[in-house]
Parts: C-alpha cells; sequence; structure tokens
C-alpha cells in the first residue's frame, strides 16, 4: 500500500500590533494589503493543503473575510509566531504545519515547497526551515539578519543577531566575507504536528529572550531543526522603507520593467 499523503497546512501569523510599523498587515501595497499578497503568494504552493491566516486582532479577520481568504482569530497573548500556529493546529487536522512569516509579500512559493520537502523526505525530521548564503556585507553587518552556523548533515548549530562564526585574525569584519562562507536564516518553519503542540508548551528559554529568536527556544530544549538552503530570497517589511521597496518592486512587476 501506498503510504498516506500528509495532510500540510499554511499558517500565517498577523499581529496587528507592531512597534515601527503600526497596523502592518494592513499596510496598502500596490492596491492589496500586505496579509493578502503574502496569502495569495502561500496559495501558489504546490504542496501546501490549506492556508490559514491566524490573526490577534478583528481588524485584520474582517479584511481577511471580504477579499476570501480562510482566517482563525486568535489569543492577543501569545508569545511567538509559533506559538500561534500551534493555536491554530490544536483546533485544525493536519500532519505538517508551515509557519509563513506575515510581513514578507514577495515570498516565493518554491521556498514554501522546500521548508516543506525537508519533512516529507525525512520521517525523523521534526522541524524544518530555509538558510541562504550572504552575499552582501550591508547584510553581515545588519542585527536584524539573522544569521544561521550548520553542521556537515544539514542541521541547525545556533541562530544569532550577531555574525557566526567569529574569523579569528581578522579585525576587519567588512572583509570576514573574503574568509568564509556566512548564512542567514529565513524565517519560515515546518512543523509535524505533535511536535509543534509540544513546542507550544515549552518555556520560553533563556537564549530566546536574549536574542528574540523563537527558533533557539528548539535547540535550548535539545532538538534539532534542519537547515534547507535554498537560493531564494525574501524581502521582510519592518519599516517604511520597506514599504517603498516593495512597492517598487511590484510596480516593476505589474509594468514588464
Amino acid at each position: 500500500m501506498m503510504p498516506a499523503k500528509s495532510i500540510v497546512i499554511g499558517v500565517i501569523p498577523s499581529r496587528y500590533a507592531s512597534q515601527r510599523l503600526p497596523a502592518k498587515p494592513l499596510v496598502d501595497l500596490c492596491g492589496k494589503p500586505m496579509v493578502q499578497r503574502v496569502y495569495e503568494q502561500a496559495k501558489k504552493s504546490r504542496l501546501l493543503d490549506h492556508v490559514v491566516i491566524a490573526t490577534d486582532d478583528v481588524r485584520i479577520e474582517e479584511v481577511v473575510r471580504r477579499f476570501g481568504g480562510e482566517v482563525m482569530l486568535t489569543s492577543q497573548d501569545i508569545a511567538s509566531g509559533s506559538d500561534r500556529v500551534a493555536m491554530v493546529a490544536s483546533h485544525m487536522a493536519g500532519d505538517i504545519f508551515v509557519n509563513i512569516q506575515g510581513d514578507e509579500p514577495l515570498i516565493a512559493p518554491e521556498m514554501i515547497d522546500q521548508g516543506v520537502q525537508l519533512l516529507l523526505d525525512d520521517a525523523s525530521t521534526l522541524v524544518g526551515t530555509l538558510i541562504k548564503q550572504i552575499s552582501s556585507q550591508e547584510e553581515l553587518l545588519n542585527p536584524n539578519v539573522v544569521k544561521v552556523v550548520h553542521s556537515n548533515d544539514g542541521y541547525a548549530i545556533y541562530f544569532s543577531r550577531s555574525i557566526i562564526p567569529y574569523v579569528r585574525g581578522e579585525a576587519d569584519e567588512r572583509r570576514w566575507l573574503e574568509r568564509h562562507t556566512f548564512y542567514k536564516h529565513i524565517g519560515l518553519y515546518a512543523f509535524r504536528r505533535k511536535f509543534l503542540l509540544q513546542y507550544a508548551q515549552l518555556p520560553v528559554s533563556n537564549l530566546e529572550k536574549v536574542e528574540k529568536l523563537e527558533q533557539l527556544r528548539i535547540l535550548e530544549a535539545g532538538y534539532k531543526i534542519k537547515a534547507g538552503i535554498t537560493i531564494y530570497d525574501s524581502i521582510p517589511i519592518d519599516t517604511q522603507e520597506d514599504v517603498t521597496h516593495v512597492v517598487a518592486i511590484l510596480q516593476q512587476t505589474v509594468s514588464g520593467i
């Protein structure tokens, strides 16, 4: 008998509050709110059976219902995006749940599929994510770009906002790319349902608090994260400057430039 097909659910956590960009999910991007842009990109994935937006605010819920998206209203008192995904998983049947960042309106569907495939290819993998080679000094030196080091067999060893690893013997960080291949983290997570629910029960870890990185809760608890290397990139929106950048890209796409 053929093994049963895994049911894969894509979940887009969408919080209303944002310190740097208020009401970020509803920011207009060429006539559509950002939350709709992310949803439409996720719907293009080959491997997702359903896509759900998990929000903490009725204003986002109303917007999603207007454009025909599936939405679940969740508590405002949730620690992280993956905790919000776990809340959806506790109310919805599925084998694999994918945390798709709600502030990446240009996310490539191929990235989502690549993250899911990590779990489909290896039954022992509990959670998978993506990493991409850093190609510029700007990314390397930016603390908002999360760096990652990984093992030879493809598992993440650590994530940090600092540059890791440290290049000893070269005092000028701007020259470190000449000495080593660095990777950044793409914040997409594919979880097996059972482990996702277990993750949500783990206490927020010390490293998670210090770095403000939810994935460190997994490593600090002694679990592994499979890290697939991707050629695709995405542009998270955190500031008005990011909005302007993404709008320019969307306008070029529409005009065919």
